[in-house]
């Protein structure tokens, strides 16, 4: 039986999994080596290579409605995309009003987690902590794991002949960056073109003399701002349109995306993408097209090689004067704490079922949460894996027998070799996951049911953004203002911008009426099917988040 339940690390992962402790009546204790909560979104101008944090300008790259706990909606009066500083004290005010801080113990460093002796019969864990220099043995019956997938950085030098040997300038990773007072002035190469370099590129084409920007990969560049002025992901993170994803061919909506994203500006001819590339990614970022128009960025192919004061590209061409190279490129998880026997067990995220558990384990009481790429918020996914682990914590939920897990396991990875071109850029749907997850946790809400008995609300889920409330309507956990936070979340996008007010005095609410009527029969087909067949639990179309 589980009581006590350790919880590592009070990002937003931890903070999620701490509220969803108490509501299945478990008694946790988070420990934070840090002195705040927070994780990554804590910014600070420590250099202190043991913790990761963003950068001073950076702004999040899902909105607020579609990144917020489930049960606790952000306020009206947010921005759609926030500052790090708004989502620190968004965290703030979702810890105080669910009295979480006192569950949990800052500056306190989790040294080891091992199996206890009788751990086969138990499911117990041997937690050693240090607080002050003082070390402290606990037990704990489970485990959750909040620590993130950015952990360490990972800067693959040996990739890049001459940068420690021949190259006199300066190089470090995104991890060191703060702001750009140090690249004023100065020549400098990003290398990695991910969300993080396709925004430091543009910060630092501000004030260096020319940024150069390298990378190996085919990119599609998109705007948080889409149709009508409207977040992007509101627009397009709909159960409609993956309902379209699932009925027509991938080959016809690939065409489709690429032809909308072309729109915009066409990505060839800035030597972007193709849309005959296979390996390709998608980043998030307003300003690069202009800055690449206007020559403050240059847009150059993967480095061959680094020489004294320059770097030499695969496609021949060299840029002298080079003083700083800055690698984007990215981190690796890792969980030195965990035992080795423990640790062995999942090489990556992949060999987790459902991206949680340790299948192997003799007892489902250590669980991963956070470690998933989504093309959706991963502060919404984690939410939910804590929904349902603490649910099978607390013997509301059930795992399938471990044959049946490792079946999953190796049925999806087979799925990602029969794409290996695209594996690096293959991230799950966010809807596919979270109703996986959510049917899992018997909170996954029920569009067609929803048509007979509230076709308003049915609607709206089905046509509009997917929002996190829509897990809050049914089974465990059901809050009773998601049907409202559902129903105004468009006013809570538009309150922020109604800060001068312009005459309209134009009347859409009949086409409103109109369209949802005509919409009824689609909605109604796609219930039933929704009902009869799986989702696919993969998706090829990434759009990478913070």
């Amino acid at each position: 039986m589980v009581r006590h339940v350790a919880v590592i690390g009070a990002g937003v992962g931890g903070l999620a999994s701490i509220k969803c402790c108490l509501d299945e009546g478990l008694e946790p204790t988070c420990f934070e080596r840090s002195k705040d909560i927070g994780g990554l979104w804590r910014y600070t101008d420590s250099t202190d290579s043991r913790r990761v944090s963003v950068y001073r300008s950076v702004i999040t790259n899902t909105s607020k409605e579609m990144s917020c706990f489930s049960d606790f909606p952000c306020p009206e009066d947010f921005p759609s995309y926030l500052p790090h500083s708004l989502l620190l004290e968004y965290f703030r005010m979702y810890a105080r009003h669910f009295n979480l801080l006192r569950h949990i113990r800052f500056k306190t460093t989790a040294l080891s987690v091992r199996k206890h002796p009788d751990f086969a019969t138990s499911g117990q864990w041997e937690v050693v902590t240090e607080t002050d220099g003082v070390r402290e043995s606990h037990v704990f019956d489970a485990v959750m794991v909040c620590t993130g997938h950015y952990q360490e950085p990972y800067l693959p030098l040996a990739s890049f002949p001459g940068i420690n040997t021949r190259f006199k300038g300066q190089y470090l990773h995104s991890q060191e960056y703060k702001d750009v007072e140090a690249f004023r002035g100065k020549r400098v190469l990003v290398v990695g073109i991910g969300n993080t370099g396709g925004d430091l590129s543009v910060e630092l084409s501000r004030v260096a003399a020319k940024v150069f920007l390298s990378t190996r990969s085919s990119t599609w560049v998109i705007s948080r701002v889409s149709d009508h002025g409207f977040p992007f992901d509101m627009v397009n993170t709909t159960r409609r349109n993956h309902f379209l994803d699932w009925l027509l061919p991938s080959s016809l909506m690939r065409r489709i995306r690429f032809r909308k994203l072309n729109s915009w500006f066409n990505h060839t001819n800035y030597g972007l993408a193709s849309t005959k590339s296979s390996n390709f990614k998608v980043i998030v970022n307003e300003e690069l097209p202009f800055c690449l128009l206007s020559g403050t960025i240059v847009l150059k192919p993967n480095v061959k090689e680094f020489t004294e004061s320059s770097a030499v590209f695969e496609d021949g061409t060299t840029e002298e004067n080079i003083d700083m190279v800055l690698f984007a490129t990215g981190y690796t998880f890792s969980f030195p704490f965990l035992e080795e026997s423990v640790r062995s067990l999942f090489d990556d995220n992949r060999s987790l079922y459902k991206r949680i558990f340790p299948p192997q384990l003799e007892k489902p009481t250590l669980a991963i949460i956070g470690l998933v790429q989504l093309t959706g918020s991963v502060m919404v996914g984690a939410e939910m894996q804590a929904r349902w682990v603490t649910g099978i914590f607390a013997g509301w939920n059930k795992l399938p027998p471990a044959s049946r897990m490792m079946a999953d396991i190796l049925k999806k990875k087979r799925l990602v070799k029969r794409n290996p071109s695209e594996r690096e850029n293959l991230k799950i749907s966010f809807i596919s996951y979270t109703d996986e997850i959510a049917s899992c946790a018997g909170v996954k809400p029920n569009v067609l049911r929803l048509l007979l008995t509230d076709p308003r609300l049915a609607l709206a889920i089905f046509f509009g953004p997917c929002t996190p409330y829509q897990y809050r309507l049914v089974g465990r956990g059901k809050w009773s203002g998601a049907r409202d936070a559902i129903l105004t979340q468009w006013q809570r996008t538009l309150k922020p911008l109604r800060t001068r007010v312009v005459d309209n005095s134009s009347n859409s609410s009949s086409g409103w009426c109109w369209m949802c009527l005509l919409a009824l029969p689609v909605a109604l087909t796609a219930g039933f099917l929704l009902s009869k067949y799986p989702w696919p639990g993969w998706s090829p179309w990434a759009c990478p988040q913070l």
